[in-house]
C-alpha cells in the first residue's frame, strides 16, 4: 500500500494493528460557499497519492451525535476539487451524504437504513469517472453517487472526518484498502 500523509493532522491520533483511530479537532470542515458563503478546508484527511484508476475502501465507526459531525471517505485533486462521503448528523440524525465539490460544494443526503456507528464506503476511480458506494454490512454495496472528475496528473484518496460545531468527535478507521477497480459493473451491488 503507499504512504498515507495528513491534511489537518488532527492532535490526538494514532495508527495500530490494521485501525486508524481519530479524535477530532474542534471546528473542523471541507467546505466551499454554497448557501452559506464560506469556505473551510480544516478537516482531517489521511491519504496518499494515486495517478492510476483504482478501488478504495474503508470501515468507519463513531458515534455522531452533534450537528453535523462527520466520517468517511474523501477524494481530492486539489483545495478547489475533491469528493467526500460518508455518515454526517443532521437533522437531529446520521444521515448518509455525499459533497462534490468543484469549484463550489454541492451536498446530497438522504436516510441511512443501517446502524450508522458501524459503515463501510468505497470509491472507484474509473476513466474520470468516480463510483461511490456505501455499505451497512460489508456484503451489499448500493450506489451513491456516479460523477466525472476532472482529469487531473494525480488525486489523493482516504479517510476523512469533521467536526464543525464541537471537537471530541472519536472515529476508527480499518478494513482499509487500495486496490486497482474492481470492474464490476454498475449495478453489482457485491
Amino acid at each position: 500500500m503507499p504512504q498515507f500523509h495528513w491534511i489537518n493532522e488532527p492532535a490526538v491520533w494514532r495508527n495500530e494493528n490494521g485501525q486508524l483511530t481519530v479524535i477530532t479537532d474542534g471546528q473542523t470542515d471541507f467546505w466551499r460557499e454554497t448557501w452559506y458563503g464560506f469556505t473551510r478546508f480544516s478537516g482531517h484527511f489521511w491519504g496518499c497519492e494515486i495517478q492510476e484508476d483504482f478501488t478504495f475502501q474503508a470501515r468507519v465507526r463513531a458515534d455522531f451525535h452533534t450537528l453535523y459531525d462527520q466520517a468517511g471517505i474523501m477524494f481530492m485533486a486539489d483545495e478547489q476539487h475533491w469528493l467526500k462521503a460518508g455518515i454526517e448528523y443532521n437533522d437531529g440524525q446520521p444521515a448518509m451524504g455525499s459533497v462534490l465539490t468543484q469549484g463550489s460544494s454541492d451536498w446530497a443526503t438522504g436516510p441511512f437504513n443501517g446502524d450508522a456507528r458501524d459503515f463501510w464506503m468505497r470509491l472507484t476511480l474509473r476513466d474520470h469517472a468516480l463510483r461511490l458506494q456505501y455499505s451497512a454490512d460489508g456484503v451489499v454495496w448500493p450506489l451513491l453517487r456516479l460523477c466525472h472528475i476532472a482529469k487531473a496528473e494525480r488525486y489523493q484518496v482516504g479517510i476523512m472526518c469533521c467536526t464543525p460545531e464541537r471537537a471530541g468527535l472519536e472515529v476508527m478507521f480499518s478494513d482499509i484498502s487500495l486496490t486497482p477497480p474492481n470492474g464490476k459493473a454498475l449495478h453489482d451491488l457485491s
